[in-house]
């Protein structure tokens, strides 16, 4: 599988962050690994278990060690640290804490980037978790459409020309929003989760035969669009077979495998006469009461005086 990585210059500008020296443009430097660090075992002299393809969070605690040292065993732990040469050391709380001449000097000797931000040391960590993490997570993408419905992220799948646009669009009337169409990419964010987005050249356009491109952010308003969500539910479209057994009472739950995470899938078969936004948006809620624990068939069979265990 395909390793991506986020440029500095990227990571800075979602974060916020401020240059205390660089040894060449932040786009030429990259990131590839969606952990970060805090290093005060390895300052003080613990060196096992260390990975230098991990950003270097330096807060109050790590420079505060670092003050109350002589400056030859301060030089020695901060030469360790910067000549591991990791691809930035981060010094967090800017507004109270300043980096140590010998940090400027050895980040040069080394040439290691040097960046601030005025983030408290926890708030920078799970920022820049969040963004590595969805930047660098595993990916892959599918002919589709996402659409955000009550909350939910709905995946619709199906055959070319089966209606999944026009779903959309009518989606969108109703007012939910569109996440992506046609190509949708799916990243894996965690071992629970998996986000949907659109590749930023196609972002928000969408293609309806016989009509031709439309950008919806443009037609319905920035309302009406949405730059990424979590996949929830996949519906997959399909024409009517009058042959086929489709699910009746919601008893079986069936799931669909990205980047090996089951999501919750559905069956929902394509005729004329048929309002299917209005099965999606149902799809949708029922979804959601399911996660919440409600889970309606059960509920009725319980009614009805039979004990059966849904997995």
């Amino acid at each position: 599988m395909e390793n991506f990585t986020i440029s500095l210059a990227k990571l800075s500008e979602r974060i916020n962050m401020e240059v205390v020296y660089t040894p060449r443009e932040l786009s030429e430097i990259h990131v590839e690994i969606a952990e970060v660090n805090r290093p005060g075992l390895f300052l003080a002299g613990y060196y096992e278990y260390f990975d230098n393809l991990r950003l270097q969070i330096m807060g109050l605690a790590e420079m505060n060690f670092l003050s109350v040292q002589t400056a030859e065993r301060r030089y020695e732990a901060l030469d360790h640290l910067l000549g591991a040469m990791p691809p930035a050391v981060i010094v967090s709380r800017s507004d109270e804490l300043t980096p140590f001449p010998e940090m400027i000097e050895l980040a040069r000797k080394y040439k290691v980037a040097l960046l601030r931000s005025n983030e408290a040391s926890g708030v920078l960590m799970g920022n820049l978790l969040s963004v590595l993490n969805m930047e660098l997570a595993p990916r892959i993408t599918r002919h589709g459409v996402l659409v955000e419905v009550y909350g939910e992220g709905i995946l619709l799948l199906g055959d070319s020309g089966i209606g999944k646009s026009e779903l959309a669009i009518e989606l969108v009337k109703r007012g939910h929003r569109l996440v992506a169409d046609d190509a949708v990419e799916l990243r894996k964010v965690s071992n629970r989760q998996i986000m949907g987005t659109a590749p930023e050249n196609i972002r928000h356009f969408i293609e309806l035969r016989g009509v031709g491109l439309i950008n919806v952010s443009r037609v319905y308003g920035a309302g009406a669009v949405k730059v990424s969500e979590t996949v929830d539910l996949v519906v997959e479209l399909a024409p009517w077979d009058p042959r086929k057994n489709y699910q009746r009472t919601g008893l079986e739950n069936e799931y669909y495998d990205i980047l090996g995470v089951k999501i919750p899938s559905t069956e929902i078969p394509v005729s004329p006469g048929r309002n299917l936004a209005v099965v999606i948006e149902t799809a949708a809620v029922n979804n959601r009461q399911k996660k919440m624990g409600y889970n309606a068939a059960k509920d009725l069979l319980t009614r009805l005086g039979a004990n059966i265990d849904i997995e």
